[in-house]
């Protein structure tokens, strides 16, 4: 475990908050010791208070907050008297003890507190990180777990049995604190929960985290060894779609499919005693809601479902709680391998590191004697938290295309960029293609994925596709945009490689694309839908421009069939026909200026040359693509619709 506190870059000690931020920021870093939102780390200071004048605060990280990531006002700002005045009381319940913590709050628009913040108050010392660190994890989730602690951390710090986070862990704390014979030991290990460590500066509490987990990755390395194997020839798409489809159906509603290929998850996947190990439980109950209690074995959706429903029944209080979706969050296949499933790509990907850090916990876990969760009971106890029920409640709406799948092609420019930004504004998750290596820059992971790959080339598209397959689970939507135009060419000048390129890009090429695609389309959750970017030129066509308007035309003609053949399939296949998009790479200044001359106009004035007078941009006809994709079309197939501000050419 890397130490990586740098004097020179932390604040000064006469900032606290600072202080504890630079902390934060470190443990958040280390994906082996805390993940997506994990632990949690607090300061305490002096506030100014308008009536009280300096008040003794605890400032703790704050709902909502990534370690990874957070700055100062992610940290809420409590009352520290009225938080140990709290700790006093016999009981409380879970949404009592956060109506208390938010009435503590100096800053009422301050995020809610962690619900961890009466134990940060309860330890005196001035600095405290916590920490779900995966070595410590590992020796806790052991039946002599206790025994392995103290043997591989030594014997200088304070054990606590599992314990609910909350009220009830803070005061069971409490009681240990009330039986020690001196002063606090330097560190705190919670069974089955992580590490606390703390200390009167920021850099000690800091030192005393990395030394213990240390420690513990130390003696694991010494007792075991991780196990991995080559990953094998991937699946064919269809596979992980099918998958994803029925895990989709189970859900209620789509969902994106990330397959894991490391090594570890191979080999985890293809171990003789999968069905054994893997139905443990969670590492940690924190965890169960990203990857849910179990993961599934196989592709036994349906199965998956019933046993998930029969877990709730079984321990449910009737009335008290509302049954999550049964789907897996996580499957476990020896040919597919580890794929994790998620409302968005975001919570897939989290749902995948999650369980990736599982894997090497309960591989060590085995071979130091055999890997025990907790009983069911606790764990479903934090999945149906009431603090977790009653963010359900306040969450909105998904957004339209939350848990679809996009492919665009020519996404790096012009019209394709504008139809992925669109997609993305709107959910869903974008696979862009280009040969242009700017597609990589359109969007931030995890809901996009740029590959640069030529469209013409059939090898290269199928593994384009394979890569975005293997990255969201399948594609739901395909908007076909890249296209080439080329110079102006009377017929008589015919040039054959002129032709032949141009009908390449704009029509071989969504040719192939509709072959690659049609069996996901025909798998996705929703029904499959596809976009042909088209032109004007289709219907209309111009002077010197023989090669775009035939491929255009032709392009046209096939997606019409595909609308014929796949609707049986409940694929809609549609045109959209732009013009005059003079935002794209096609038009440069001196051009639009050029043409501009040629009708005696400005070229304000040229933008604008449509019977509507307005101007056609890439993100209108973007923003018409995602319409055409949703809901609001769903009886429309076939259809071509021009966005050319009206040209009395084409009415």
């Amino acid at each position: 475990m890397r130490n990586r506190w740098e004097d020179g870059a932390a604040p000064d000690e006469a900032d606290p908050l600072g202080q504890c931020v630079y902390a934060s920021r470190l443990l958040g870093a280390d994906a082996g010791l805390v993940l997506h939102g994990g632990g949690n780390t607090s300061v305490k200071a002096v506030s100014r208070d308008v009536v009280a004048g300096e008040v003794s605060t605890l400032l703790v990280k704050g709902s909502g907050w990534d370690l990874a990531s957070i700055e100062g006002p992610g940290f809420t700002p409590l009352r520290l008297e009225r938080l140990r005045e709290v700790l006093g009381v016999d009981a409380l319940s879970d949404a009592a003890m956060m109506n208390e913590l938010r009435c503590a709050r100096l800053d009422a628009s301050a995020p809610d507190p962690s619900v961890e913040t009466l134990l940060h108050a309860l330890i005196p010392e001035t600095f405290v990180l916590h920490t779900h660190a995966d070595a410590v994890l590992t020796l806790t989730n052991l039946d002599d777990g206790e025994t392995r602690v103290r043997e591989a951390l030594g014997g200088d710090l304070v054990i606590v049995p599992y314990v609910m986070p909350g009220f009830d862990l803070a005061k069971r704390c409490r009681e240990l604190f009330d039986g020690l014979r001196g002063p606090l030991p330097p560190a705190m290990v919670l069974m089955s929960h992580g590490v606390f460590t703390y200390g009167p500066s920021a850099r000690v509490a800091y030192d005393r985290m990395i030394e213990v987990v240390d420690r513990a990755e130390r003696y694991l390395a010494a007792h075991t060894r991780l196990t991995t194997t080559e990953a094998g020839t991937p699946p064919g798409v269809l596979a992980l779609a099918s998958l994803r489809r029925s895990v989709s159906r189970v859900a209620g509603a789509p969902m994106i499919a990330t397959r894991s290929t490391d090594p570890a998850s191979t080999a985890f996947c293809r171990r003789s005693d999968l069905t054994t190990v893997s139905q443990q439980g969670p590492a940690t109950p924190d965890h169960v809601i990203r990857t849910k209690r179990l993961p599934m074995v196989g592709r036994d959706v349906e199965g998956y479902a019933k046993e998930y429903t029969a877990y709730y029944e079984d321990l449910c209080d009737a009335g008290q709680t509302t049954m999550l979706d049964p789907a897996p969050r996580i499957a476990l296949d020896p040919v597919l391998g580890m794929i994790a499933f998620g409302r968005s790509a975001a919570d897939a990907a989290m749902a995948a590191d999650v369980y990736r850090h599982t894997i090497d916990i309960i591989d060590r876990a085995e071979q130091l004697g055999g890997y025990r969760a907790l009983p069911a009971a606790d764990v479903f106890a934090v999945e149906y938290w009431e603090l977790e029920q009653a963010k359900l409640r306040r969450a909105g709406a998904p957004p339209e295309f939350a848990g679809e799948v996009a492919l665009v092609t020519g996404a790096a420019s012009g019209i394709g960029r504008a139809c992925a930004k669109a997609l993305l504004a709107r959910g869903a998750a974008v696979v862009g293609l280009d040969v242009d290596e700017r597609v990589a820059a359109v969007a931030k992971p995890p809901d996009y994925l740029g590959i640069v790959a030529d469209v013409t080339d059939p090898a290269a598209l199928r593994t384009a596709i394979a890569q975005g397959v293997d990255r969201f689970g399948g594609v739901d939507i395909l908007v076909a945009s890249a296209g080439v135009f080329g110079p102006s060419r009377a017929m008589n000048a015919f040039d054959p490689d002129h032709w032949r390129r141009t009908m390449a890009v704009n029509t071989d090429a969504f040719a192939h694309l509709l072959a690659e695609l049609h069996g996901l389309l025909q798998r996705a959750p929703r029904h499959g839908r596809v976009v042909l970017i088209g032109s004007k030129n289709a219907a209309a066509p111009g002077r010197g421009a023989a090669a775009y308007s035939a491929s255009k035309a032709a392009a046209t003609q096939l997606a019409r069939i595909a609308a014929l053949e796949w609707a049986d399939d409940g694929i809609r296949v549609n045109i959209v026909h732009p013009d005059a998009v003079f935002d794209t790479g096609l038009w440069t200044p001196e051009i639009i200026r050029a043409r501009a001359e040629h009708y005696s106009l400005t070229p304000e004035q040229y933008r604008q040359r449509n019977l509507l007078h307005t101007e056609v941009t890439s993100d209108l006809v973007g923003a018409l693509v995602a319409d055409v994709c949703g809901p609001s079309f769903r009886a429309t197939t076939g259809a071509q619709i021009p966005v050319d501000g009206g040209s009395d050419r084409i009415i």
